[in-house]
């Protein structure tokens, strides 16, 4: 047995240099692995990312002229049966051109909207570019469309696509369906469309100086050009337009009697898009071309080029992160043992943050770190994960429903159950129409704005917000916290809604937005309350037939006379456990959809005291009508 020799001094190294040097070697080889395999992937992926970007710009493009072209060709099909049907036509001139003209405000894609009678009468409207519409009552061709470049039909022929018509205010194409009264040819229905709306559709698939988007017509004129103010090798083919594509003026279109196919991007060929190279004023290009058929007799060619550079400009950064990769992990590896030591420091943080969560202050809690160490690692990942998770569902569940659930008890507070409740439903007057002149964007940014005026108001009365429906929103009242006072809470909300809208209407008046009208329904009743689904499908929700008259009686509103900003009605059973109410008005035993015998009605004044309300020239009339 080998003994160790006295004096001899032992070589000691702590647990944490130990774990730094340690998980230092494993953070560097596993590192390395990954990055070399990385490199090795992402150099093939390049070309593959490449063809993705092909794929989708051009049929971004292709879908979007398509589109366009589509829904000039469904109104001339919608209006045929019109004409067939002998409702409009030359014998009704005045009918005739007031339908073209709604068509055509319709469709803010369609110029010209003409019938052409078989003995060359013509009847039509012309959107002129400052957006005028001209009655078109003479047999002289009006921009779109001309004698010679209107197709010859039969009787059963499809929509058909005529050539394109150079006229001095532009460039259209045109669509046209016959016209058949008892079965004989009457004359032909066409609508024509300016080049000029298409191209602001090409412009705005131009992703920058690199690149280039252009259309060519079936007779190889290019029609559509994103860059023809300043071409990318230099000058300008704005007046040449529309042109030949050998001789328009641009040296990229012109070389394509000799480009080159990539057999790289066979994925894009695989969907009809051709990618080829070709060489123009000392540069190399990257040349992208499809095929648009159906509005023509031949296709129309869609297409785009860019800098051949943007390839190499890939590959550059492709190695750049490499060099990047690398020196993270020196990094890592600099910095394992400074982690080992600094071990212990997460579970005091995670002390902390623990603590803030069992009070649900979830926007207070801070991501734990990552650890060196495998299980205080997990710990991190699985606390984070745990947060982001009640994160998301306190987006979708009410906190403070969350926090009453959890004070009565969690699952035991939500199993359903029936309870005495008041129950509020609201809805916006006119939305529809409203949001008809609204992009998705604002109108989701109207709605987000108009309900957390609505969740404010309710939860500053302690009530629940059950769910949004459309452009409503439907809370309750006496649980999970029962409370003696749920129809006072209910009517206080609403005036609470009321004030809060007034405000908002005013703001909206100064910066010139609409103002916006409300209806509200309240009525106090038995209702099941708790969690109702399926499965992992669980709602905390109340349902019953109070729930239903609470939405009747919303929908009632819709008799008051006038135009209230707000209109707040509520049954005898709301109003019979208002005790201190003055602010009230019958309006009558009514009627509601879907319930046996009659309720009686109450209008709730939505402010001040009653002849406070009485003078501010609100109008204050039964409902006359409950269906």
């Amino acid at each position: 047995m080998k003994t160790e020799k006295p004096g001899a001094r032992r070589i000691m190294l702590s647990l944490t240099t130990i774990v730094g040097l340690g998980f230092g070697a494993f953070v560097a080889l596993s590192l390395g692995l990954v990055l070399a395999l990385s490199v090795s992937a992402n150099f093939r992926n390049t070309f593959s990312l490449l063809n993705d970007k092909t794929i989708l710009s051009t049929q971004a493009l292709e879908t979007q002229l398509r589109t366009h072209l589509a829904s000039v060709e469904d109104t001339v099909v919608g209006l045929k049966p019109f004409f067939d049907d002998g409702e409009i036509g030359f014998d009704a001139p005045g009918r005739t051109l007031q339908d073209l003209s709604i068509a055509l405000k319709s469709n803010s894609n369609i110029t010209t909207l003409a019938v052409t009678g078989k003995d060359g009468r013509r009847l039509g409207i012309y959107r002129a570019p400052n957006g005028k519409l001209w009655r078109i009552s003479s047999d002289s061709p009006p921009p779109g469309m001309g004698k010679k470049e209107l197709p010859k039909l039969a009787v059963d022929s499809p929509p058909t696509w005529g050539p394109l018509v150079e006229h001095e205010i532009g460039l259209f194409a045109n669509v046209s369906v016959p016209l058949v009264r008892d079965g004989s040819y009457e004359g032909i229905l066409t609508a024509a469309t300016s080049m000029e709306a298409l191209g602001r559709l090409v412009s705005a698939q131009d992703e920058g100086f690199d690149n280039t988007v252009f259309v060519i017509a079936d007779d190889g004129r290019v029609i559509l050009h994103s860059d023809a103010q300043y071409l990318q090798t230099g000058g300008s083919i704005v007046e040449a337009l529309p042109g030949a594509w050998q001789t328009v003026g641009d040296p990229v279109l012109a070389a394509m009697a000799d480009e080159e196919p990539l057999e790289e991007f066979r994925k894009a060929a695989d969907l009809g898009i051709a990618v080829s190279s070709v060489e123009a004023a000392r540069d190399d290009y990257i040349l992208m071309k499809a095929q648009l058929v159906g509005f023509s007799d031949k296709p129309w060619t869609v297409g785009q080029y860019f800098r051949g550079a943007t390839v190499s400009r890939e590959v550059r950064r492709l190695a750049g992160s490499m060099f990047v990769g690398f020196g993270a992990l020196l990094v890592s590896v600099l910095i394992a043992f400074w982690m080992g030591r600094r071990v212990a420091r997460p579970l005091k943080y995670l002390a902390l943050q623990s603590k803030r969560v069992g009070t649900l202050s979830l926007n207070e809690v801070d991501a734990l770190p990552r650890s060196r160490v495998a299980e205080i690692d997990q710990v991190a990942v699985a606390f984070n994960s745990m947060v982001e998770g009640l994160k998301a569902m306190n987006t979708y569940v009410p906190r403070s429903l969350f926090i009453k659930l959890m004070r009565l008890g969690g699952s035991s507070a939500a199993e359903a159950r029936q309870a005495d409740l008041t129950v509020l439903f609201t809805d916006i007057v006119g939305f529809t129409a409203l949001s008809e002149h609204l992009s998705a964007e604002d109108t989701a940014g109207l709605l987000n704005d108009h309900f957390a005026i609505l969740v404010e108001a309710v939860e500053a009365e302690g009530g629940t917000v059950d769910k949004f429906l459309g452009d409503g929103m439907l809370a309750f009242w006496g649980a999970p916290d029962a409370r003696a006072d749920h129809a006072e809470a209910a009517v206080r909300t609403a005036r609470r809604i009321a004030a809060a809208l007034h405000e908002a209407n005013l703001r909206a008046e100064e910066d010139g937005r609409p103002r916006m009208s409300m209806r509200i329904g309240i009525h106090s009743g038995p209702a099941v309350v708790g969690n109702v689904g399926a499965l992992d499908r669980w709602n905390y929700t109340v349902v019953g037939d109070t729930v239903n008259a609470a939405e009747r009686l919303q929908t009632l509103g819709r008799e008051v006379p006038g135009d209230p900003e707000i209109t707040i009605l509520a049954s005898a059973d709301t109003v019979a456990r208002l005790p201190g109410e003055r602010r009230q008005k019958t309006v009558g035993a009514h009627h509601l959809r879907g319930r046996s015998g009659q309720m009686e009605v109450y209008w709730l004044d939505p402010v001040g005291e009653p002849e406070q309300a009485a003078a501010d020239g609100t109008v204050r009339a039964p409902v006359t009508a409950a269906e």
